[in-house]
């Protein structure tokens, strides 16, 4: 085992996020099962992103694996953004998000997958209903006030450019659609 990372259940999380990454798995009872491993990696497009592990790709539903990339630097537009300059609670809802879509993965065959894929990569509209299903999966888990900092993070964040604010808010729920889903009694803590 890397002595960066520690093992939880059949998970493996960098130490620098391990209390980040079990509140956010605690929040996913139905992946307790399932190997996911989160690793740092240089990621050029996004700051966090979650994939099947290739190796397993065509495996039963069941038997896949996956991984959480993490940028441990973002840039855009030359300004670099590090993984310490995060809040706890924004991890959390970041995480949370990619966990949303690895519940998505895990209803998908393996030809599904595929055409996921080839429809994340070829078309905007794609993108936002795949983004937008993981917000919801991770609200429906009890993560909506993680989320919506996590988006009020991004789009309060003085030095990210108005563009990739502008590429946020056309692609993921807004804090407000966020609200909407969340049952006032139960997720959002004053």
């Amino acid at each position: 085992m890397n002595e960066d990372t520690v093992h939880y259940s059949n998970k493996v999380i960098p130490k620098l996020i391990e209390e980040e990454a079990k509140i956010a798995f605690d929040h996913f009872p139905e992946l307790n099962d399932v190997v996911i491993e989160i690793r740092f990696k240089g990621l050029k497009k996004s700051f966090m992103n979650a994939q099947p592990r290739f190796s397993d790709f065509f495996k039963s539903k069941k038997n896949r694996s996956y991984f959480i990339n993490i940028s441990s630097k973002f840039i855009i537009d030359n300004e670099k953004f590090s993984i310490d300059e995060i809040p706890s609670k924004v991890m959390i809802g970041w995480l949370g998000h990619e966990l949303g879509h690895i519940l998505d993965y895990q209803h998908r065959s393996s030809f599904n997958l595929i055409g996921f894929g080839i429809g994340y990569s070829l078309s905007k509209n794609y993108i936002r209903k795949a983004e937008k299903r993981a917000d919801t999966f991770a609200v429906q888990k009890g993560m909506g006030n993680y989320i919506i900092a996590t988006k009020n993070f991004i789009l309060n964040h003085t030095e990210l450019p108005e563009h990739y604010k502008v590429n946020i808010k056309k692609l993921y729920l807004s804090p407000n659609e966020i609200l909407m889903l969340v049952d006032d009694d139960n997720e959002i803590q004053p």
